[in-house]
């Protein structure tokens, strides 16, 4: 009797990138030495700084590093729904979602490989355990606190952290939703996903993380992406009413 190879599960992590030139060259190292199943997309909108440039290079350097290029500055949301095509095109099993800078911590990748396996998303969630969040303002912690109670009351998303951008995904999440009536960013990308997933009934998992503000660079917050959230949950709301999600 012939024993079938164990199927290692492929996993893509996409990083959108818009001048992260400090923080590129230092983070990818340090993910890919986190499990070897671990590949990287940099997915780059034409970075003034030469982000991209330095993508490039790395991966030439390395057959785990991917790289896509966009014309310009288009949103990250739509960085993260090219990357999710990506991976789905390539046959990956599990996808991430993460920032370039830092504020999601590498040392926590092996502990969403762990949690994927009993969950078909998994969160790094920043308020499962208090607030876990280090030098944010408090005025940007109070907004993202609270946007995340608003987010619940209006949606019923059952999560304490649905703007939360480190994300675990299994392929058939992904396969699931119309990745292209996808139309958020910002926070609201990250709860339209999430959203999405649940109403298809797919396990949601969050786990807690330590989320310390970018090392290098500059936050792309702004008050559009805020005014997007507030907007969009009743958007998905009404949507989930008329049977639209």
């Amino acid at each position: 009797m012939v024993r079938q190879a164990h199927h290692k599960m492929k996993s893509l992590v996409i990083i959108p990138t818009y001048n992260e030139k400090e923080n590129l060259e230092k983070i990818v190292p340090e993910i890919l030495k986190m499990d070897d199943s671990l590949n990287i997309l940099v997915v780059d909108d034409n970075s003034p700084d030469g982000t991209g440039e330095i993508a490039d290079r790395i991966a030439a350097k390395n057959n785990r590093v991917f790289v896509l290029h966009r014309p310009g500055k288009m949103g990250l949301g739509q960085a993260y729904i090219a990357g999710f095509k990506y991976a789905l095109g390539k046959g990956y099993d599990y996808i991430f979602e993460m920032d370039a800078d830092f504020s999601h911590d590498p040392k926590y990748l092996p502990d969403f490989l762990h949690n994927i396996k009993e969950a078909d998303l998994v969160i790094g969630s920043r308020y499962i355990n208090g607030v876990n969040v280090i030098n944010w303002p408090m005025s940007r912690l109070l907004l993202s606190y609270y946007a995340n109670i608003y987010a619940r009351w209006v949606t019923g998303l059952p999560l304490k952290d649905s703007t939360g951008g480190f994300k675990c995904y299994r392929r058939k999440v992904l396969e699931s939703i119309n990745l292209d009536e996808v139309r958020s960013n910002g926070y609201s990308f990250q709860i339209e996903m999430s959203f999405r997933a649940w109403k298809k009934g797919f396990r949601i998992k969050e786990m807690p993380i330590i989320f310390t503000d970018r090392r290098e660079g500059k936050s792309k917050m702004s008050q559009k992406i805020v005014r997007e959230a507030v907007w969009m949950v009743w958007r998905l709301r009404l949507a989930n009413l008329l049977g639209k999600i």
